[in-house]
């Protein structure tokens, strides 16, 4: 069974996915909820090609199938990055997008970390090249599943990290993982703090117009990151800002890459991060838990902008 991506959500019977020579069969036992399912449901972010047109880029669950020669075998516990389809009982995905679930974490914790921590490694390791100390970092939503892993990665390189959040609780929150300054979007002048402390490298998932005039603030040979427009798709930029302090403008997603790129970014991050989690170094912080019977009020909760971090839909 899976659950049919529409405008209301309703399980629906469909064939059993069948496995390639290079893929492995996974059952889900939970899927972690993503703003892109959102859109995804609203209808105006489609499955890449090739990956079933309902909901889900994240799992963690159980090995049924795998290729001879894989690492895995049936009853492995995994989690997965998928172009889509998590919302659902069985999945199939490429052998080279899923890892082990670190050691001492829970199926509904492995659920939340591929696609968050995947665009935030993609984005500050690769796109970013990497930061260090003395470098200033600035986001906004610190309070989202992204937000609290870029703040942590960010801070482990040795990044001084600037974050927005929507509430006092939130702003806590993010105190406690490390961000050194913290602003409240609703009541708070981000662009004095960041204009006191110039960003080197910033991801937005926000854009809209501050992200013209928070562009101008960087520093000499800044790097800004867009992953999205939640705010909106227009601002206005001086150019001159950006050849006169050499300052790159990068656009990335995560959704969009090639398996074998996914794959790349995936095994790396197991290599260097999962030993963290498995110390608690890293944490993924599971704001809420559903049954998957109701992803109508899981999703609501990213609607309405209340979740610390993850929401996880349970299958088992």
């Amino acid at each position: 069974m899976i659950l049919d991506s529409c405008r209301n959500f309703a399980w629906q019977e469909v064939p059993d996915p069948v496995r390639k020579a290079d893929e492995v069969l996974i059952e889900v036992h939970a899927a972690a909820v993503n703003r892109a399912d959102l859109m995804q449901k609203d209808g105006c972010y489609a499955s890449p090609p090739g990956w079933p047109e309902w909901c889900g880029l994240e799992v963690a669950g159980l090995i049924q199938e795998a290729p001879a020669n894989s690492r895995y075998k049936p009853g492995d516990q995994v989690c997965a990055l998928l172009g889509g389809g998590g919302y659902s009982e069985k999945v199939v995905a490429p052998a080279g997008m899923v890892v082990p679930v670190p050691a001492g974490l829970s199926m509904i914790e492995a659920a939340s970390l591929p696609e968050v921590w995947a665009t935030v490694y993609l984005n500050l390791q690769l796109e970013a090249g990497g930061m260090k100390h003395g470098d200033i970092f600035f986001l906004q939503a610190g309070a989202s599943g992204v937000g609290l892993a870029a703040i942590q990665l960010a801070k482990r390189m040795g990044a001084e990290v600037i974050t927005t959040v929507g509430s006092a609780e939130k702003a806590d929150f993010v105190r406690k993982l490390g961000a050194d300054y913290v602003v409240n979007h609703r009541t708070d002048d981000v662009l004095k703090i960041i204009e006191a402390h110039p960003p080197t490298v910033a991801l937005d998932c926000i854009g809209g117009t501050l992200m013209g005039s928070a562009f101008q603030k960087m520093a000499f040979g800044g790097r800004w990151i867009m992953i999205a427009t939640m705010g909106g798709s227009q601002t206005q930029i001086d150019l001159e800002t950006v050849w006169r302090k050499r300052i790159r403008l990068i656009g990335s997603t995560l959704r969009s890459r090639t398996p074998e790129e996914k794959s790349v970014i995936l095994h790396a991050m197991e290599k260097q991060l999962w030993p963290y989690f498995t110390s608690r170094q890293l944490v993924t912080n599971i704001h809420a838990v559903f049954p998957i019977q109701q992803v109508e009020n899981a999703h609501g909760v990213l609607r309405r902008r209340e979740n610390i971090g993850k929401v996880v839909l349970t299958l088992k």
